[in-house]
């Protein structure tokens, strides 16, 4: 039974999904901190997601041919083709779950690694070249010596699908690492290598449904043509922008490209539809002159607008007035009689970010905390070159990132707060005790145990 047109279907669904997730989010990370919020199911169901949706990029695809080999391509059964499948999508999960489980120990390393220009220049710049790759600059593509060997590891039964999974891990990586990311700063955050694991393994499975589906129904490949240049074109877009996201961690001009205001995202999705409708989708870089530009120009529109548009999702709406110095905003509590609300913070914690935009930043509780605290930030990303940064966060018990600490006016923990799940309503409750407990504080005279909220 030939089943190409619905696979051609997926694919394009699939693709272009998967490109809405990067261009309306801001580059997964924030999505998958939305669904941690709402629990393990959702947590857990983005990583399945996103990584089915990682099998329909340009990334994977050309992985597809040997694998179909290796499942079916002697005569095996259906039985068989599946077990085979099994073994390959074990291989991706154990080398997306060793990675999970190396974050995790690894913990706050991986994040700074990210404000590490070492790193992350090579990690934009091969975002750029994948993207470069889709709208037809090189082609993705094995060599054949290797494909050979590696059509040579499949005949070797299960180990060799599972070595083969492996490798199909690592060629998957670079369309995964925008959702990837994301998964990955949540793991260094926690901390918890079963999760890392568990998490990193079930979004590996997802990679693997498209194996599963190929394996059981012996489906042929869809034919290229127009359909996938355009495919390609919304992914390569969509890379480009990721390259943009994570590079402004170590070039503070990209980070400036936002703004609050209405007329700001009109802006961001009038550059987007313009760039559309001038051709960054739907033509190609093999036509005449004119369309070349046409498209040049189209794609360079529709990616400064949804990577600004990435930035603006991320800025907070209203801006607090914080203190940079803890013994000036602690002196300044004492004198006022207000506890001490302490943010710690750095560039690369997309959580940071998420609990200044929507939580900070909306207007009753950037009521609250103007009114009735004293804001003292800690940039976390200065810790190697300050040590009392570290200090800091050893005092006040912050350990990973975010980390909100209320600090009465005599220094004692009243409320913390350890991650970005929470909503406005609930973080303005955990203010209102925090407050009804620097009132009790006289007539307690002693440990404030009772009004801790921890």
């Amino acid at each position: 039974m030939k089943l190409a047109p619905a696979v051609r279907r997926l694919v394009v669904v699939g693709g272009a999904t998967f490109a809405f997730l990067l261009l309306t989010g801001s580059a997964h990370a924030e999505t998958f901190a939305e669904a941690a919020s709402r629990g393990v199911g959702p947590m857990f169901l983005f990583a399945f997601t996103t990584g089915f949706l990682t099998s329909l990029t340009g990334c994977v695809y050309p992985m597809i041919p040997i694998t179909i080999s290796i499942f079916g391509g002697k005569g095996a059964s259906r039985g068989k083709a599946l077990a085979l499948a099994t073994a390959y999508v074990a291989g991706m999960a154990t080398m997306y779950g060793t990675l999970g489980t190396a974050v995790a120990l690894l913990g706050k390393a991986f994040g700074t690694t990210l404000a590490n220009p070492w790193v992350v220049v090579p990690i934009a710049l091969l975002f750029a070249a994948m993207g470069a790759s889709l709208f037809g600059a090189f082609e993705i593509s094995l060599p054949q010596g290797l494909q050979q060997r590696l059509n040579k590891v499949g005949g070797r039964g299960f180990s060799g699908a599972f070595l083969m999974g492996l490798v199909g891990g690592i060629i998957a990586s670079p369309c995964s690492a925008p959702p990837l990311v994301g998964m990955l700063a949540h793991v260094a955050l926690t901390r918890n290598a079963v999760e890392g694991f568990l998490l990193l393994s079930t979004h590996a499975a997802g990679i693997g449904v498209l194996f599963w589906v190929l394996a059981a129904f012996s489906m042929s490949l869809p034919r290229s043509g127009a359909w996938m240049d355009s495919v390609k074109s919304v992914l390569g877009i969509a890379l480009l922008v990721a390259s943009l996201y994570y590079l402004k961690n170590v070039a503070p001009a990209l980070a400036r490209v936002t703004g609050s205001s209405n007329g700001f995202l009109v802006l961001c999705l009038a550059l987007v539809a313009a760039g559309v409708a001038l051709g960054a989708v739907h033509l190609t870089f093999h036509d005449s002159g004119p369309r070349k530009v046409r498209k040049a120009l189209g794609i360079a529109m529709v990616t400064v607008g949804a990577f600004a548009f990435t930035n603006f999702l991320l800025t907070p709406k209203i801006e607090l007035r914080w203190l940079h110095s803890e013994p000036e905003a602690l002196a300044l509590a004492r004198s006022s009689g207000r506890p001490m609300l302490v943010d710690f913070g750095a560039q690369w914690c997309i959580p940071c970010k998420e609990l200044e935009a929507k939580v900070f930043g909306q207007p009753e509780v950037a009521k609250v905390m103007s009114e009735g605290f004293t804001l003292l930030r800690v940039d976390c990303d200065r810790e190697d070159d300050d040590p009392r940064i570290g200090e800091i966060r050893e005092r006040y018990q912050a350990g990973g990132l975010p980390a909100v600490r209320v600090v009465s006016s005599k220094g004692e923990i009243l409320a913390r707060l350890d991650d970005a799940n929470i909503t406005p309503q609930g973080f303005v409750k955990l203010l209102a005790k925090a407050v009804n407990c620097t009132k009790d504080e006289p007539a307690a005279g002693g440990p404030l145990a009772d009004c801790r909220v921890f």
